[in-house]
């Protein structure tokens, strides 16, 4: 006699939707079609997506790989319902940190997991993820949706992202780095996606919900509200970076991300050499100015926790310096000449932030 297994259980019934995974790919498939870039052979559906570099235009290619996530900036991300802008903080952090080593980001993959899939969340997501990519002129080639419930709460979500470049051998950075390279601030958008959780905790002790009035001046965040400031979406750099790294002037790009000026700056000098940075050189965005008053956080510690408004600091030689900031400022950035290389190690500040 067979045992009747009718009634027994299912995936569905432990919580995993696989109807609704299919729904989201379904939903995105236009997003990813918006992102094909040349090299692209094949996208989403398959176990794989490939990348034909020489279709891309490259003939002696390197490839360059970074992967990252946007912290916890994703916790305010998920209280505030706000989800449409955190998909260009994540291509963000890869594609910038691309740039740094000179490759021209070719495309991205992205990972989202969750406690229970919401189509119209996840979608949100990940439309702001090929929003992303088609700033930084990357496709969007695939990912990997993960329903877990158990591991992670039914409203909770996490998300990691995979970027590959390309470059050409020779065009490596940083390169030539020497005493007396000027140093150009390239600012940022905000406080991109570092150093939140000292954000978290610091709103916190005085009291303020994200739907509370900026307590700071605010650009363009809908409603003045403080989530709505703090969410603002990291800057991608990518276009302007490729196009100063054209002119022949360009020594080195720093992503200014975890770690601040104090700790990314050095990744990019040789030994024997530091940075010598004027605070004075740019004025200090409002939210950098709250948060140092608010939390009582000393200079030191902003300098190696947020950007202070510097998101990219590119190291130009001195009759190039122009050239390579008018790259920036043609793409709507702002650029400040904030220090020059010099014998040394590390980074020595002058002035007051």
């Amino acid at each position: 006699m067979s045992e009747n297994r009718g009634n027994g259980l299912t995936y569905g019934a432990a919580g995993v939707d696989i109807d609704a995974g299919n729904a989201l790919v379904e939903r995105i498939k236009p997003a990813a079609a918006s992102t094909i870039r040349p090299g692209v052979m094949a996208g989403l559906g398959g176990f794989g997506a490939l990348f034909d570099l020489k279709a891309a235009g490259f003939e002696d290619p390197v490839l360059v790989s970074a992967t990252d996530g946007v912290g916890t900036k994703l916790r305010l991300a998920i209280d505030t319902g706000a989800l449409d802008t955190v998909g260009i903080d994540l291509v963000a952090m890869c594609v910038n940190d691309l740039v740094c080593q000179g490759a021209e980001p070719l495309f991205f993959l992205d990972y989202f997991a969750t406690g229970r899939l919401d189509v119209d969340a996840a979608a949100a997501v990940i439309e702001g993820i090929a929003e992303g990519c088609r700033m930084a002129g990357a496709a969007l080639v695939g990912g990997e949706t993960a329903e877990m419930p158990g591991m992670y709460d039914p409203e909770d979500f996490d998300l990691a992202g995979f970027a590959v470049g390309a470059m050409e051998r020779a065009g490596a950075l940083p390169r030539d780095v020497a005493a007396g390279d000027v140093l150009l601030g390239v600012s940022s958008s905000g406080l991109h996606s570092n150093g939140f959780s000292l954000v978290r905790r610091v709103a916190e002790a005085k009291r303020l919900g994200w739907d509370d009035a900026a307590p700071f001046a605010t650009t363009g965040s809908a409603g003045g509200s403080l989530g709505a400031a703090l969410l603002a979406p990291t800057r991608i750099y990518v276009r302007p970076a490729l196009a100063a790294i054209a002119t022949g002037g360009l020594h080195a790009l720093a992503h200014i991300t975890g770690g601040g000026l104090t700790e990314n700056l050095p990744r990019v000098l040789p030994a024997g050499l530091g940075a010598e940075i004027d605070l004075d050189a740019w004025e200090l965005p409002p939210v950098f100015g709250w948060l140092r008053a608010a939390g009582g956080i000393a200079d030191a510690e902003m300098l190696k926790t947020f950007n202070c408004g510097i998101g990219l600091v590119a190291v130009a030689a001195p009759e190039a310096a122009d050239a390579v900031a008018a790259a920036f400022l043609d793409a709507g950035d702002r650029v400040q000449r904030i220090g020059v290389i010099a014998p040394g190690a590390g980074v020595r500040y002058s002035g007051t932030l």
